[in-house]
């Protein structure tokens, strides 16, 4: 990588014959023997300048960085604004939006001031400057940004961050269309706009579709681009074809997590999605529905799935409040047949970050197929946007298009079908699909390469149907097992399949 001095002598190659020679002195005094080494060194190097002489070198500096924020190595981070002001400082996702926290140091002499400090190399995170103690404005400088529920925020990205390509608009890929409809809640008293997703191909087909139902629905779509994701995702067989509908709150912190969480719940279940099922060509099995929701949303998807798990199969919880009674509900009641995705930022609002983790600890304990991931980002809808593919291709997997094993034995019963899983190789969770066209008693193990059986992942009676399992990479005890080949064996009555997959952690 090349060193910000060498980026300078580049960058002014052509025109350094015609610096006066006491200037290209001076430059080559600077640059070559500062800011070859670091930030701080530069900052040494002004303050040991006249006043007079300081604002040529900032000029110089200001033209030479690559990017801003300026960061040094994978780790360090120097927030830089240049302009007149009493006093400027850095809200953001790491100090809680607090305008006071992180004030920044004015370089003496001069309108440059910053602040460094140091984040994790994959970080992604929200802020904004505040001059004179009012003035919120965005980092003039920094091209990066991101909606925020209260309007843009600059974007600090890591080195190692790689934005997610899904939220961005694809013109040459298919579309799917939105349905709008004012719907009116007698158990609530009120109305709202309800937005229903179709996917690419739902008016030339006659199938049903799996359903997926969002809380703050219309900032998910406004703030998370989330038709955009959905659209990326089916083209690009991550996930099958599905609708979703996106609801918005009116009474948004009684609904979701106070004294209407109730009637909202009977809005749902008793009136919403009896009209989506009458309205649209959807499946009806909790397993191919899902609730997701952020922040006060996730909780009432929690909430829904606890209640309700009859309806939704699948939950997914981002950044999420967890009330007592829903910690205590999944504490307290025999494991429900549910899937559920979690996610949390290492950024997050503190009072949240226990309660996530505490939640994660019930469910592991109660052996619930679970994925959780947490990342250095803050309760931002940045974060929520680019992690929403994480939760859809664990509900909704693509189906594989492959043909049975050729193993297949003749013995089974007719149209018993083990596909190979997907994907493979995977870290750490994988697919695996059946197909019954009879009742049968049925086995899933997962063995290791030198035959001993690592986990059991299903043993009972299954009648006709497709079936979808997952395994997280972890053995019957819970925890995660090594890298390597491993080979899962269905079956069904006297008949066995297997196939094998490699975990590459």
């Amino acid at each position: 990588m090349k060193g910000v001095s060498e980026r300078f002598r580049e960058k002014n190659r052509g025109s350094l014959p015609q610096i006066r020679p006491w200037l290209l002195l001076l430059l080559a005094t600077v640059w070559g023997s500062v800011l070859g080494q670091d930030f701080q060194a530069f900052l040494n190097r002004v303050n040991s300048l006249p006043p007079d002489q300081r604002g040529a070198v900032v000029d110089s500096f200001m033209a030479t960085v690559p990017a801003f924020p300026f960061i040094e190595g994978d780790s360090l981070v120097h927030f830089i604004y240049r302009g007149a002001a009493t006093s400027v400082s850095v809200p953001g996702d790491f100090n809680g939006w607090n305008a006071s926290a992180w004030p920044m140091t004015n370089l003496f002499g001069t309108n440059f001031w910053y602040r460094t400090t140091t984040f994790e190399d994959d970080a992604r995170l929200d802020y904004k400057f505040v001059l004179n103690g009012n003035n919120w404005i965005l980092d003039p400088r920094n091209p990066h940004q991101v909606l925020g529920g209260f309007g843009p925020n600059s974007e600090l990205r890591m080195p190692e961050y790689v934005p997610p390509p899904e939220v961005n608009f694809q013109p040459g890929i298919p579309h799917g269309t939105f349905k709008d409809t004012v719907f009116f809640s007698t158990h609530l008293g009120n109305s709202r706009l309800v937005r229903v997703y179709l996917p690419p191909g739902y008016a030339t087909t006659t199938r049903r579709y799996p359903v997926l139902l969002v809380h703050d629905g219309l900032d998910y779509i406004n703030l998370a681009a989330a038709n955009n994701i959905l659209d990326y995702l089916i083209f690009h067989q991550r996930i099958e074809p599905i609708m979703a509908v996106f609801v918005p709150p009116v009474n948004r912190n009684q609904e979701y997590a106070g004294s209407l969480m109730g009637a909202f719940t009977s809005f749902i279940v008793q009136e919403l999605m009896p009209w989506v099922d009458g309205r649209f060509r959807t499946e009806t099995d909790p397993d191919r529905r899902a609730v997701m929701g952020a922040s006060n949303g996730g909780n009432i998807s929690l909430w829904l799935a606890l209640t309700h798990p009859e309806v939704f199969g699948n939950v997914a919880a981002q950044s999420s409040n967890v009330i007592a009674s829903v910690s205590s509900g999944f504490q307290n009641k025999p494991q429900l047949d549910l899937r559920i995705y979690l996610d949390l930022g290492t950024y997050d609002i503190p009072v949240l970050i226990p309660l996530v983790r505490n939640l994660v600890g019930i469910l592991q304990s109660k052996n619930y197929a679970l994925r959780y991931q947490e990342f250095h980002e803050g309760h931002s809808w940045g974060n929520w946007r680019a992690h929403i593919d994480d939760a859809l291709e664990f509900f909704f997997p693509a189906l594989p298009t492959a043909l049975p094993t050729p193993t297949q034995p003749a013995s089974a019963p007719e149209g018993f079908l083990l596909f190979p899983n997907y994907p493979n190789p995977f870290n750490p969770i994988t697919n695996i699909t059946f197909r019954l066209s009879r009742s049968a008693r049925v086995t899933l193990d997962v063995f290791d390469a030198q035959g001993e059986r690592v986990r059991r992942l299903l043993e009972g009676r299954r009648g006709p149907g497709t079936y979808r399992l997952q395994w997280d990479g972890t053995g019957q005890d819970g925890r995660p097992v090594a890298s390597g080949i491993y080979i899962y064996r269905l079956t069904a009555d006297q008949a066995r399949a297997s196939g094998k997959m490699l975990l590459v952690r």
